[in-house]
């Protein structure tokens, strides 16, 4: 049988029809009913002239129809493209215009008269899915390579990159196998445009379990989430986690609390065992390219910290000769929308990350290809530096980047953001702290920041802008 996602909700809905498929709030929807109104989406947005290969775009904020909408696409052979609803129309535009959807649905809001892409509301898709046949469509030559999802990401270009992924690298992505201990709800910290929410929401479902999404990954709604729903796991990037650990609210019926993405602190590991100590945490790496590419578990925390593990099910890791992380396995995209540079090579993906294996063929991250420092001939990763800096006495946060030097090439510069109430170190006090890391690589700047600006979904730190605010503030200081 073909790996078709539009088949994970009619499976679960023949299997459990009344079981709860996904709740937003207090808000919530069964898989029977999902399921119809997945089959009356597909035949309005068919009654649009969308066909099997259209790009659909999405642009609407936290609700149960992003669900709708989405297995729709994937029952009708369409290509579902969420837009981020943080997007400007300013912002919107160029995505819009690289996507050239055959349709966009949108917030009513968000239609502009005049735009040049066609759209309907949400408000008035709806009415039209309700007066929708519930016969579920046919679409005789739909295949699981076909694309059925695009992810926009704009990497380290700022342009935007539409990555397509096969229903077959889907279902692989969240289907590695049976959840241990068995899955009772999933919550999912991630919005519905990023890949890592539509991961989750097809794990829940393959598990044949709820997902549970919030409008946003504060702590209030994640703790709301819990405490309502009681679900089993969760996934969150360090960032996510530090805000609901700050707050003395239960988390007991998590079983399974993972994180990653961005840099893991032993010290937030050791946090979360202490506060949830039923609740077993794997650290994940991956991408919107690649999904899952490794993953460390519970039992081998202790003895690899600093890892992100070992390659995931049937997935691949290698090092290039330049450092640079790829990977190749079943779970990779289709390709980039209508782009000429594609990050896949003889089978391989470049991920961008710089890395290393060690004996054991456990991996460490030691930067962004990109991002390296190069000063007087070496070569440096900022990423090393800010793990040497982060667990320094009165350092809350830290972000390192390259600033531009006649002599060096570059320097290096530690943005840092203090502890409440405690003094910004010296160059000088500063390098005599880090006697563990080549002097090659100490910082030679120090600026004072207010907060290190990060991505919203992932928790990275976003350099270019480091970069600018830094080099903004020196020359203000000599104007």
């Amino acid at each position: 049988m073909p790996l078709l996602i539009g088949d994970a909700i009619r499976d679960a809905a023949r299997a459990t029809p009344q079981a709860t498929a996904a709740t937003l709030g207090a808000d919530q929807i069964s898989f029977a009913a999902l399921d119809e109104q997945a089959n009356r989406a597909a035949n309005a947005l068919r009654g649009l002239g969308v066909r099997r290969g259209d790009v659909l775009a999405w642009w609407s904020g936290a609700a149960l129809h992003n669900l709708t909408g989405m297995l729709a696409c994937a029952r009708i052979g369409a290509v579902f493209a969420p837009l981020s609803p943080q997007l400007g129309p300013g912002e919107a535009r160029p995505v819009l215009d690289y996507l050239d959807p055959r349709l966009l649905v949108c917030d009513d809001e968000r239609l502009e008269p005049g735009s040049g892409v066609r759209a309907v509301g949400v408000d008035g898709l709806d009415s039209l899915i309700r007066s929708a046949s519930p016969a579920a469509p046919v679409t005789p030559d739909l295949t699981e390579d076909d694309p059925h999802i695009l992810y926009l990401t704009s990497g380290s270009t700022g342009t935007p990159k539409g990555v397509l992924v096969s229903h077959r690298a889907s279902w692989l992505r969240s289907a590695p196998g049976p959840a241990d201990p068995p899955m009772r709800g999933m919550l999912s910290s991630f919005p519905l445009f990023h890949y890592g929410g539509w991961h989750y929401v097809l794990e829940a479902w393959l598990n044949r379990t709820a997902v549970h999404l919030v409008p946003k990954a504060d702590a209030a709604h994640l703790i709301d989430a819990i405490q309502r729903h009681r679900p089993t796991a969760m996934y969150a990037i360090p960032a996510v986690w530090e805000r609901v650990l700050a707050e003395p609210a239960d988390l007991g019926s998590l079983r399974n609390a993972d994180t990653g993405t961005s840099l893991v602190a032993e010290e937030l590991l050791e946090r979360l065992a202490a506060r949830i100590p039923r609740a077993r945490t794997r650290i994940l790496y991956g991408a919107s390219e690649a999904g899952r590419m490794t993953s460390l578990a519970h039992h081998e925390l202790a003895g690899h910290p600093g890892s992100v593990g070992t390659p995931f099910g049937a997935g691949q890791i290698r090092i290039a000769e330049d450092g640079e992380v790829l990977f190749r396995g079943p779970t990779l995209m289709n390709g980039y929308l209508r782009l000429a540079d594609q990050p896949v090579h003889d089978g391989w993906y470049r991920t961008g990350d710089l890395g290393r294996l060690d004996e054991r063929g456990f991996l460490y991250l030691t930067g962004r290809k990109r991002e390296v420092i190069r000063s007087g001939g070496e070569t440096i990763s900022p990423a090393e530096v800010e793990t040497a800096i982060r667990g320094l006495p009165g350092v809350r946060d830290v972000a390192v980047v390259g600033l531009p030097d006649s002599t060096w090439g570059e320097v290096v510069c530690a943005a840092i953001v203090p502890e409440d109430g405690q003094p910004m170190p010296t160059v000088a006090s500063l390098r005599a702290q880090l006697p563990g890391l080549a002097s090659y690589k100490h910082p030679r700047v120090i600026a004072a920041a207010a907060e290190i600006p990060r991505t919203s979904a992932t928790g990275q730190v976003v350099r270019a802008k480091v970069r600018a605010n830094v080099l903004a503030e020196q020359a203000a200081s000599h104007a």
